[in-house]
């Protein structure tokens, strides 16, 4: 009695699309017409010379914002974190976010920093070539 009442309930699947229909010998003539341009002989294709990025006069500025710095420092301290080889010497110092500061300040990290721009296109920017903002020396009460 529970199974009749179960199949009268609508579900709700009425509006399904309707699976598409399958000719017979479709698959039959799919694989007939694979080996039809198999001639043994390679396809001849151009070969193009990988073109090097053009470098165009960049429109961003060469200094690095505070939100890249946060993001780099943190990025590489977890990496620091995580076993990853250090770039500069160690004077002691154990914390991977003071590594990763130094790192920075001898524009040592490995990264490449990606600004998009409106139009959809970006400019990639080394951390060594941009400028860095020394506000930790600020804060410190530094040079």
């Amino acid at each position: 009695m529970a199974d009749d009442e179960y199949n009268d309930v609508d579900m709700g699947y009425e509006d399904e699309p309707a699976e598409p229909e399958i000719e017979e010998g479709a698959d039959e003539d799919a694989e007939n017409n694979n080996n039809e341009d198999d001639t043994g002989e390679p396809i001849e294709t151009e070969d193009k010379e990988e073109q090097a990025p053009v470098e165009r006069p960049r429109k961003t500025s060469k200094f690095m914002t505070k939100y890249e710095r946060a993001r780099i420092l943190g990025t590489r301290a977890l990496q620091i974190s995580m076993n990853a080889p250090v770039m500069v010497e160690l004077e002691g110092e154990t914390d991977p976010l003071e590594i990763a500061m130094k790192e920075l300040r001898e524009r040592k990290i490995p990264f490449t920093i990606r600004r998009y721009l409106p139009d959809g296109s970006y400019e990639d920017w080394g951390v060594d070539e941009l400028i860095v903002e020394d506000s930790w020396k600020r804060q410190v009460g530094g040079d």
